[in-house]
């Protein structure tokens, strides 16, 4: 992706299952768990660039004992310097001490059998080292403690802190987070004591309560209750301190999770292939947790997947899939190099099948695959062109045309290179917009001046201002006659409020492109119309709300759209022809067929309150308020 977006978090979760002694004699470490969790982190590191932080529990320690331990980083090197300090505690033991698993869960910290990693992406609030997670819920009772790490966003935050604030509760601040800490905790608390009235008739003494509840606590009861009204989409690990442990997912499937489970551990990740690296194990052996499921790890070690709430239709995040995840999932792989192939006709009929005097290239480094399938499909292209080609020569060709055609190939190079070095601090707008203008370096002597036209592809174009100010700008200094950009995702047109930092429309260049179209065409009316009928829907129950920004683009076609984007990413010194083609979400389907979450393409959310912040973002547009459309 040409312009950088913030996004989704990254979670590791591990649940050790043997007493830590096997793991010492079978790998040679007391520290297995660690090192498992920081190789989880740093294969997930491109889903947070904030922060990170990791706890861990340890089972079966005698009151007085610390059995939670937490660090948090927010530096630049948040991952190196959160791991160094959380290795250096064993830096002064003995090497025979580093042999004494009951020395070492006595004496040191961060020596357990559950493990929470996590990784930030902040879209919106401060990055300061509170905002990391985990978070910590703290209780002197063991079962109370509840360590929550998660991937998500809530469109319904108010409603769901003024509950917290009907049952009596002060929270420390209003952020979805907390909120959901609180509403888990809450719910936690009411199980614990619902348990404790159970057994206090029986006889038992307060001692032996507690282990029971530890025992028979109803984690799968204490997440139906708390997540009730929860929506948004979402990923989330628990802890809790006597050893029990959850992964829960949103009911439409939006976040990505993924487990494994042997009879050494329980892992879950983010992304596949981060535990096919850390563990080993083939692609077919881990699991994608359902959607409004949860993955529940006992004190004992068993483990189950329960539902917790009500299955939605699946929308998969399809961004996942286009730009987020790495690209060394199979799946995504193959994918996005049918995104790129899906667009190898209609760019092909643009260029009128002139391949002596076009070169195919991309935008680092995102796109990259998305170009190997292009470039495929082009080549598919040009064998049934030079077929055809041959036939039309008659029943006896001249071998030299035949040669000639059998010869043609598509010109590939790579035109575009990210300068990853290049920062500015020069205080001057225009000193810096010129400076920053040179973050992609070209590679010249390639193109033939005003004759051939570049074909790039982008995986996607969101503001388009990079586009502008720098790809374009640098381009167009090799002289083509055209440039010819393709996005291999659709015309991002509506904000997101599931956890990507796409939430102000008057951002997106698809919006600005619809502004123009509807002030050139003398329709400014329509933009107060639905400004109306936006403030209107937010009296209605939440459920009943529509995302009247939709009707909007129904004025308009894709076409008119991406032409007019063509335009506004076109600087006026500009000399080449510029045009800008977007994928079909027809084809994006195609493509990505079991993720099918595209409301920032479609306007389509998977959950009620997706269409009540898509009214609100424009509500805020109208009124130039420079501000999120959620809390």
């Amino acid at each position: 992706m040409s312009e950088q977006i913030k996004h989704e978090c990254g979670l590791a979760f591990i649940r050790l299952r043997k007493p830590l002694e096997y793991y010492l004699d079978k790998y040679g470490t007391a520290l297995y768990g660690l090192n498992k969790l920081r190789l989880l982190m740093q294969k997930q590191r491109n889903r947070g660039q904030d922060g990170a932080g990791a706890a861990i529990i340890k089972l079966d320690m005698p009151p007085g004992s610390r059995y939670i331990s937490r660090k948090r980083d927010n530096s630049p090197t948040y991952l190196r310097n959160l791991f160094q300090n959380i290795y250096g505690n064993f830096n002064d033991v003995d090497p025979a001490k580093m042999q004494d698993i009951p020395w070492l869960k006595k004496n040191k910290p961060y020596i357990g059998e559950l493990l929470l990693g996590h990784l930030r992406y902040g879209t919106h609030s401060s990055n300061s080292i509170e905002t990391c997670h985990p978070f910590l819920r703290q209780n002197n009772y063991i079962t109370r403690n509840l360590v929550l790490a998660g991937n998500f966003n809530m469109t319904n935050v108010d409603e769901l802190f003024s509950e917290l604030i009907e049952v009596g509760q002060h929270p420390k601040e209003k952020s979805d987070t907390v909120t959901v800490l609180e509403k888990i905790g809450h719910f936690l608390d009411a199980e614990v004591e619902r348990t404790f009235n159970w057994f206090k008739p029986e006889g038992y003494n307060n001692q032996e309560i507690t282990r029971l509840i530890g025992d028979s606590l109803d984690v799968q009861r204490v997440l139906q209750r708390s997540c009730r009204k929860f929506d948004g989409g979402y990923v989330m690990a628990g802890m809790l301190g006597h050893g029990d442990a959850f992964v829960c997912r949103d009911p439409a499937g939006i976040r990505p999770a993924f487990y494994y489970a042997d009879d050494e551990v329980v892992v879950m990740a983010s992304e596949k292939p981060a535990i096919q690296t850390a563990f080993n194990v083939q692609y077919n052996k881990i699991q994608e947790l359902e959607r409004g499921h949860a993955l529940i790890v006992k004190k004992d070690g068993n483990y189950d997947v329960k539902p917790f709430k009500d299955q939605l239709e699946r929308k998969a995040c399809s961004f996942e899939r286009i730009y987020f995840s790495r690209g060394t999932d199979k799946d995504i792989y193959l994918e996005r190099k049918q995104l790129g192939k899906a667009m190898a006709a209609k760019i092909m009929q643009k260029v009128n099948y002139d391949f002596e005097n076009t070169v195919f290239s991309f935008i680092p480094n995102t796109a990259e695959v998305a170009f190997y399938g292009m470039m495929e499909g082009i080549h598919e292209l040009l064998n049934e062109y030079k077929g055809k080609s041959i036939i039309d020569l008659g029943a006896n060709p001249d071998p030299e045309e035949v040669k000639k055609i059998t010869a043609w190939q598509p010109r590939m190079e790579k035109l575009a290179v990210k300068d990853a070095k290049m920062r500015t601090f020069i205080a001057d707008d225009t000193s810096r917009g010129e400076m920053m203008s040179h973050v992609y370096d070209v590679t010249y002597g390639i193109v033939k001046n005003h004759i051939d036209t570049l074909v790039v592809i982008d995986d996607s174009i969101v503001r388009g201002t990079t586009l502008r100010d720098s790809i374009i700008q640098n381009l167009a200094r090799l002289k083509p006659k055209k440039i010819i950009v393709l996005s291999s995702a659709p015309q991002i047109r509506y904000p997101d409020c599931y956890g990507i930092d796409m939430s102000k429309m008057k951002n997106f260049v698809a919006f600005k492109a619809l502004v123009a179209l509807l002030k050139e065409d003398g329709k400014e009316d329509l933009l107060e119309k639905t400004y109306h009928a936006c403030k209107e829907q937010l009296s209605l129950p939440l459920d009943k709300i529509e995302n009247k920004v939709k009707d909007l683009y129904d004025h308009y076609t894709a076409e008119q759209i991406s032409a007019k984007i063509s335009e506004i990413v076109t600087a006026k010194n500009i000399i080449p022809e510029v045009e800008v083609i977007y994928q079909t979400i027809e084809d994006l389907h195609a493509a990505c067929p079991n993720h099918t979450g595209d409301w920032y393409f479609s306007g389509v959310y998977p959950t009620p309150g997706g269409n009540k912040i898509a009214n609100i973002a424009f509500i805020n547009f109208m009124e130039k308020k420079d501000l999120r459309a959620y809390a």
